[in-house]
């Protein structure tokens, strides 16, 4: 099964572009999930909201939509003493859990986080510490795209993040990989010119795709979909609204 969506869906720009005009923002959810089985949920990287925020979120999407959280940046990118955000985390996903609107957890690494035995040692407690939950493990340095390293995901049962990004040295480039029964793909966008230099963080995802490059994820798509039971596909282009015409276009083309 395939489950196609954004990554996120409250941004201010979209109105016009996606949302009507005029459209009171509680509603916004609620109209995205009438088109979309899927969501990407990128707030709780900056802030863990309350349960009922979240329990707001799953009674306005219907029956089968379900909901990828990404983990707290307290949880990748502060690694030293990150025990007691697991644990607000895991508290903070219940109403999804129980609703069984939970896709996954992703837990998305920065540059930084680089090869070595620590970091390799505390994916394995990251997996612990989510006691079961399903996780798939976004790197952004490509020190990581190793056989080994992907048959170490497999071992804990982590899932990979397959990416769509700019063509810049030691980024990830665009390979189809899955390390768990879930196989899960961003697109980022290829904006090299403001990838690493931008004023302001939406500019990195300012990018509207062509055909012709979304038409190169169609086999990798079908390979991921031979080795898992879902496979979520998310567009991070999200800067006025090409995140959906990026999803309209590649559904058109798997139907």
């Amino acid at each position: 099964m395939i489950y196609l969506g954004t990554s996120g869906f409250s941004y201010e720009d979209w109105v016009g572009n996606f949302y009507p005009l005029g459209m009171p923002k509680r509603e916004w959810l609620t109209y995205y999930a009438r088109e979309f089985a899927a969501c990407e949920v990128n707030a709780t990287f900056y802030v863990l909201p309350k349960p009922s925020v979240l329990k707001a979120m799953v009674e306005k999407t219907g029956e089968g939509f379900v909901f990828s959280i990404k983990a707290h940046q307290g949880m990748t990118h502060h690694l030293e003493d990150s025990a007691a955000i697991f644990e607000a985390f895991r508290q903070v996903l219940e109403p999804v859990i129980a609703a069984g609107k939970l896709g996954c957890i992703l837990a998305q690494f920065p540059y930084s986080f680089k090869l070595n035995r620590r970091n390799w040692d505390y994916l394995r407690l990251f997996q612990e510490r989510m006691g079961g939950l399903p996780v798939v493990i976004e790197f952004r340095n490509a020190q990581w795209l190793r056989s080994e390293v992907f048959g170490w995901l497999r071992h804990l049962d982590l899932g990979f993040c397959c990416v769509d990004e700019p063509p810049l040295p030691n980024l990830l480039p665009p390979v189809a990989e899955a390390t768990s029964k879930i196989g899960y793909v961003r697109l980022h966008g290829r904006n090299s010119a403001k990838w690493w230099q931008h004023e302001q963080a939406y500019e990195r995802y300012d990018y509207s795709y062509t055909p012709q490059e979304l038409s190169e994820w169609l086999p990798r798509i079908r390979k991921l979909e031979s080795m898992s039971e879902k496979t979520f596909i998310f567009a991070n282009n999200h800067w006025q609204g090409q995140a959906v015409s990026t999803i309209r276009q590649l559904r058109k083309m798997l139907d």
